[in-house]
């Protein structure tokens, strides 16, 4: 199958005002442009599994996933999601008050449940008056025709985001990590979820072992290729108890340093097509769990230091991007700019 990479000519800096001043198509741009006021999420844990972990696939998991599963900021999954959702509201407010917000099924894999069960759980988070997106990180190979039925359905009632966990492009990759399904998997996930009408983020992560910046940069073009709507960048966090930081404890493989890691993150921007909407730039791992890279445990110090050289580069989101055209089966041979 061929997709089309659309092209928006982007000549200066200053073409960028329609992002608020940012050089980038950020979520807290797109968020106030649809809703016309700041939202935030609120991670909630609906108690679920993952394939990869009860033995379905595996019972490791992929090798940097930590005993929480992602989830070590989410909710208590004890309590109902409506009291998740109260309680993430007081600890949110404190800090940033805020009106409305994102229900984000967060923690392991959101879809990975009895459809029954799923619609409970989905549908008391979106029926609550504050909540303007229903947000669910899931793996592609959990989504089933009665699930992505039920997502469309949820879909008319309020906007749902469904949230990928692709990484990488390369299987050889996506094998040491354990990811557990193959790229066409993913592109199948997609189309499905897009001929719904769903809105689809895709998460790659930043510096796996053996990924150098082309391998890195392929991934973006083929993900310009596809119709997505989001995506999240994400720097490789080696966290304590996974099997990942084990390898590196046997065997240290390269982490990115800070600058390392900018200038990687803004070859990704300057490459990523305008309409896809930045939903992270980065990521804080627990700070108690955190084997390397140390530097990352100030997100705003790294979020600093990113928006400070887009503006000593003078550079935005798509100024590299360029129409073309991308089969499914040319990831390996794609031409980098």
């Amino acid at each position: 199958m061929i997709y089309l990479i659309f092209n928006m000519p982007c000549d200066r800096l200053n073409d960028m005002m329609l992002w608020n001043d940012k050089p980038y198509h950020s979520l807290d741009y797109e968020l106030k442009k649809r809703y016309g006021e700041k939202i935030y999420r609120l991670a909630l844990n609906g108690g679920m599994s993952c394939p990869n972990r009860d033995g379905t696939l595996g019972t490791g998991g992929c090798i940097f996933c930590s005993a929480g599963g992602s989830g070590e900021f989410a909710a208590d999954p004890s309590l109902s999601v409506l009291e998740q959702i109260k309680e993430a509201k007081e600890r949110l407010k404190k800090k940033r008050p805020a009106n409305h917000y994102i229900a984000y099924f967060q923690a392991y894999t959101n879809t990975y449940a009895p459809v029954a069960y799923l619609r409970s759980i989905f549908m008391e988070a979106i029926q609550c008056p504050e909540t303007v997106i229903l947000s669910i990180a899931t793996r592609p190979d959990c989504l089933g025709p009665e699930v992505v039925s039920l997502l469309a359905e949820l879909n008319q009632i309020k906007p749902v985001w469904i949230e990928l966990g692709l990484q990488t492009i390369h299987e050889d990759t996506a094998s040491l990590i354990r990811r557990g399904y193959r790229l066409a998997v993913y592109e199948d996930a997609v189309q499905r979820l897009r001929a719904c009408g769903l809105e689809v983020i895709t998460h790659v992560i930043l510096g796996l072992p053996g990924e150098d910046r082309e391998r890195l940069l392929k991934t973006i073009r083929y993900l310009n290729a596809q119709d997505i709507q989001g995506i999240k960048l994400q720097l490789l966090h080696i966290l304590k108890g996974t099997d990942l930081a084990e390898m590196y404890r046997q065997s240290p493989f390269p982490v990115f340093s800070l600058e390392e890691y900018v200038q990687t993150v803004l070859s990704c921007v300057e490459l990523l097509r305008p309409d896809i909407v930045i939903h992270r730039l980065t990521g804080d791992g627990p700070k108690d769990l955190l084997t390397a890279p140390l530097w990352s445990c100030s997100k705003r110090h790294v979020l600093n230091r990113i928006h400070q050289e887009f503006r000593l580069q003078n550079t935005w989101q798509g100024k590299f991007c360029s129409a073309n055209t991308v089969s499914a089966d040319q990831t390996d041979t794609l031409n980098i700019l």
